[in-house]
């Protein structure tokens, strides 16, 4: 009678609190952000808990691999907040490539955020590199300053799927044993580096944002020029490549008028010098 008794409280307790979890969801009230991060390091620093309470360990890289730096300790870094500074501060880079390896033992969406800040050099083209996951290329020719500037904060945010021992990630698709390994790939500017990263369970709109950034923003007339691109084949319009410009001309050179000018001023001139010199040789000779 009491394992009965026992077994019916166990069953009614669970049944509430399954009730409360519903209600809980159906209210907007599910695992708060720094519930759904699973993994997050402060690359090249120590622990650091964020505003939205995200813990980030200290970079377990330490002394294995790449070289720590706190080069940005002197700037402030823009679109961060105040007490979030250090994770663009900080940094780790390597001579290679290296990559931190992170657990996922469930499946489902999830989200990798990468922080990344310049805060070395002063032009583009200096620090250019890719970004792996599992071997899968989700960050192309990489370039923080060519982005957004010096001393500013930049995220970069790749969402992935694991489903019954599959990786999915930009429509590309491999075998998954457990491990999600972020590589940061050596090119041929410098040295690759990374910030701050870390991977949560849940979609693009759970991703807080940075804060604006009046110089990232798109002009206007950025409409109006891709209008006037060229016709393609699909009958859309055809944009020139990334830091290409094209001067258009609208017509034949036009002639330049002073050179008729030219030209008819030398005929006089000519005239009167040949009517001189005869004149000057009889005058001689007199």
């Amino acid at each position: 009678m009491q394992r009965v008794t026992a077994q019916l409280v166990a069953g009614l307790v669970a049944a509430v609190l399954s009730l409360l979890s519903e209600q809980s969801w159906a209210d907007g009230g599910g695992p708060s952000l720094s519930e759904r991060v699973i993994w997050a390091v402060n690359a090249g620093g120590d622990a650091h808990v964020d505003v939205h309470g995200i813990h980030y360990k200290k970079d377990p890289l330490e002394g294995k691999v790449g070289k720590a730096s706190n080069y940005g300790m002197r700037l402030p870094i823009l679109r961060s907040n105040q007490e979030d500074q250090i994770l663009y501060q900080t940094e780790r880079y390597n001579e290679d490539s290296f990559g931190y390896d992170v657990p996922i033992r469930e499946e489902g969406e999830y989200i990798l955020v990468m922080k990344y800040a310049e805060v070395y050099f002063a032009q583009s083209q200096q620090k250019v590199f890719d970004v792996r996951l599992n071997g899968h290329v989700v960050v192309k020719d990489l370039d923080i300053f060519d982005r957004v500037g010096h001393s500013t904060a930049h995220d970069e945010i790749v969402p992935f799927s694991i489903r019954r021992g599959k990786l999915s990630v930009q429509g590309e698709v491999s075998t998954f044993n457990g491990k999600l390994t972020v590589e940061f790939v050596k090119g041929y500017y410098d040295n690759p580096k990374i910030c701050a990263l870390y991977v949560m369970k849940g979609t693009l709109e759970d991703v807080p944002k940075l804060q604006p950034h009046p110089g990232l923003e798109k002009p206007e007339d950025d409409d109006d020029d891709d209008d006037e691109g060229e016709v393609g084949e699909e009958g859309g319009k055809k944009k020139p490549p990334k830091g290409t410009h094209h001067r258009v001309q609208s017509g034949p050179r036009t002639p330049n008028p002073y050179a008729a000018d030219n030209s008819s001023l030398m005929f006089p001139i000519l005239v009167a010098f040949g009517v001189f010199i005869p004149t000057l040789f009889c005058l001689c000779r007199l």
